[in-house]
C-alpha cells in the first residue's frame, strides 16, 4: 500500500505525516503523536472513549480515516491544561465526582468543550443531547451534567 500524505494541525502545532491511508485519526494521535488521551473502546464510533474536536465539531476518531484528516484543525484533551492549570471542565468534572473510573473522561469533556464553544449557557436538555455518544458505564451521567452546567457557568 502507498503512503500519502497529510498536512493538520493538532492542539495549535502543524504536522506533515506521511502515514498509510487505511490507518485512523485515533492510531495517528495515539501512535505518532503520542496523544494518548482519547482512548480505543469499541473501535466503532459507538461509545464516544475517542471523541475529539475536528474543526469545531466532537468526532469519534476512530472513525475518521486519516485522509479525512488532511487539511484539519484537531483538539485533544491535551490541548486544554494551560501551564498546568486545569481546564474549567476537566475542575468542574473533579468537583462535581463526575469521574470514576476515567476512561470515558476525555471523550465526554471534549464532547462538553465543543458545545459549550458554541452554546454558553447550555440546558440540561442540550447537555444530554451533545454527550450521547458518549457513553459512561459508571457515573449515570448526572454528575456530568452538573459538571458541564458548573463549567458553563465559570467560562461565561
Amino acid at each position: 500500500m502507498k503512503k500519502i500524505k497529510i498536512a493538520i494541525v493538532v492542539n495549535s502545532k502543524k504536522y506533515v505525516i506521511e502515514t498509510y491511508p487505511n490507518r485512523t485519526l485515533l492510531n495517528l494521535l495515539r501512535e505518532d503523536l503520542d496523544l494518548t488521551g482519547a482512548k480505543e473502546g469499541c473501535g466503532e464510533g459507538e461509545c464516544g472513549a475517542c471523541a475529539i474536536i475536528m474543526n469545531g465539531k466532537a468526532v469519534n476518531s476512530c472513525l475518521i480515516l486519516i485522509g479525512q484528516a488532511d487539511g484539519a484543525t484537531v483538539e485533544t484533551i491535551e490541548s486544554l491544561d494551560k501551564n498546568g492549570k486545569l481546564h474549567e471542565l476537566q475542575e468542574a468534572f473533579i468537583e462535581a465526582g463526575a469521574v470514576q473510573c476515567g476512561y470515558c473522561t476525555p471523550g465526554m469533556i471534549m464532547s462538553a468543550k465543543a458545545l459549550l464553544d458554541i452554546n454558553k449557557k447550555p440546558d440540561d436538555n442540550q447537555i444530554r443531547t451533545a454527550i450521547s455518544g458518549n457513553l459512561c458505564r459508571c457515573t449515570g451521567y448526572t454528575k456530568i451534567v452538573e459538571a458541564i452546567k458548573i463549567a458553563s457557568e465559570r467560562m461565561h
